[in-house]
């Protein structure tokens, strides 16, 4: 790469550094080999991310680089892989607009970009001979560190999940032939911000086959709102309290916001005088709402998952107890919307019956899980999620890609159809919890 370029991209880098806004704090970055914008700075297949750089690929698989001239040097190259890659830039935590440019003057292409996480952002992106799409996300990026504290990190944060926590905006893109012509990284601070607040049903999972609802939700919102993540493997609502996780929300959240909320899992297990589904339970999920609505947010109470727990008769037992009726108390005495996951759960998997809900979830240690979800599985519970949310009329609804079509759980998408490329790591331990 030439200095002048170089000096160029490390001033914008600077700028996002510094909160800037607008276009003097926007990032571009034009890939492949070939005339670049003034102004962009030229990734190459050998561009490796480094801290001094500030952006450039990260390890992986190769990329490749091609150049099909032209006048219009923004659509005249690009970068492609038969593999999943990936690109960061470093940011500080905060709510990122991305626009990337895909297509091939030369041929056609099918792209599906995921952010941080593995959290899906465009499936599945299909154009043809000469034609460009342009797709623009909103990403969050968070550290641990808040003005009082720091999240108080579990061991696999700390490795499997960095990339949830670190201070850079890592894009992977993936599909039968994805064509990256460009991407552009600009902050976009006034968006607002969908929190999201659970256990592992929610949380961005760090390796195939799991996956969680919350990893899907981004694909079906476009670029007028932020879903942040917070939710982590292993928690109940006392281990969120207790690990700054919350206090990590209160330091971000504000009027405009929204704030999911869906424990249960694990809180059912906890014992100690008193503990229970209408007691310490619904005292905490209380809490939560009262700290939501403090902040001038907006709290959505959202029930567990069901677990695969089918009875002989085919029928979905119940294997969470009172805790799926405690949030639907609270959701009434409180005045919040809700989400009602269990009841939705149970009618997806019922419909596809005992043998066949077996496809939403993954298959590890000779056996198939029933609580932790694949991709299919967390991409039809986004679904459900992404309903209620238009049975709600929450705000959201308005936010909602044109594509996002009305889902009823009793008629599932067939796990055949699904198509979501899967990411590169992949391992069979098993999330946190159960």
């Amino acid at each position: 790469m030439d200095t002048a370029p170089r000096i160029r991209t490390l001033a914008l880098v600077a700028a996002l550094a510094a909160g800037a806004s607008g276009p003097a704090g926007a990032s571009t970055f034009s890939f492949g080999a070939g005339a670049v914008l003034p102004g962009s700075a030229q990734v190459l297949p050998g561009t490796r991310y480094s801290a001094a750089l500030g952006y450039g690929f990260e390890d992986g698989p190769a990329v490749t680089s091609v150049d099909r001239g032209g006048p219009d040097p923004a659509r005249a190259h690009f970068c492609t892989s038969d593999r999943p890659f990936l690109f960061s830039v470093a940011v500080p935590g905060g709510n990122y607009e991305v626009a990337v440019v895909l297509g091939d003057l030369a041929g056609e292409s099918t792209t599906t970009i995921k952010s941080e996480l593995r959290r899906l952002e465009v499936e599945e992106q299909h154009t043809l001979l000469g034609q460009f799409a342009v797709r623009r996300f909103v990403v969050n990026v968070r550290t641990p560190a808040f003005p009082s504290g720091a999240v108080r990190l579990k061991p696999r944060e700390r490795t499997g999940e960095t990339r949830d926590w670190d201070d850079r905006l890592t894009l992977e893109f993936s599909g039968e032939r994805p064509c990256v012509c460009s991407v552009s990284v600009t902050p976009a601070p006034g968006v607002p911000t969908v929190y999201l607040a659970g256990d592992s049903t929610v949380c961005d999972q760090p390796y195939e086959p799991f996956c969680s609802w919350g990893q899907m939700l981004p694909r079906f919102f476009g670029p007028g709102v932020a879903i942040a993540n917070h939710a982590e493997s292993g928690e109940s609502l006392r281990s969120f309290i207790g690990e700054n996780r919350l206090a990590k929300l209160d330091s971000l959240m504000r009027p405009g916001d929204f704030l999911f909320i869906q424990f249960g899992h694990n809180d059912q297990k906890e014992r100690g005088e008193n503990v229970g589904a209408f007691t310490t339970y619904t005292a905490d999920l209380e809490r939560f709402v009262a700290d939501a609505r403090a902040h001038g947010v907006t709290p959505v109470l959202v029930t567990s998952v069901s677990r695969r727990s089918f009875g002989d008769d085919g029928k979905l037992s119940n294997s969470l107890g009172d805790y799926p009726e405690a949030v639907r108390r609270v959701a009434r005495e409180q005045g919040v919307a809700l989400v009602d996951l269990n009841e939705m759960t149970r009618v997806l998997y019922e419909a596809l019956g005992p043998e066949k809900a077996k496809a939403l979830f993954p298959f590890v240690h000779d056996r198939t899980e029933g609580t932790h979800h694949n991709n299919y599985g967390a991409y039809e519970i986004a679904k459900c999620v992404v309903q209620a949310i238009r049975v709600e009329r929450l705000a959201l609804a308005g936010l909602l890609l044109g594509d996002t079509a009305p889902f009823d759980p009793g008629h599932p998408d067939p796990p055949e159809a699904f198509v979501v490329p899967a990411s590169l790591k992949a391992s069979n331990e098993v999330p946190y919890g159960n």
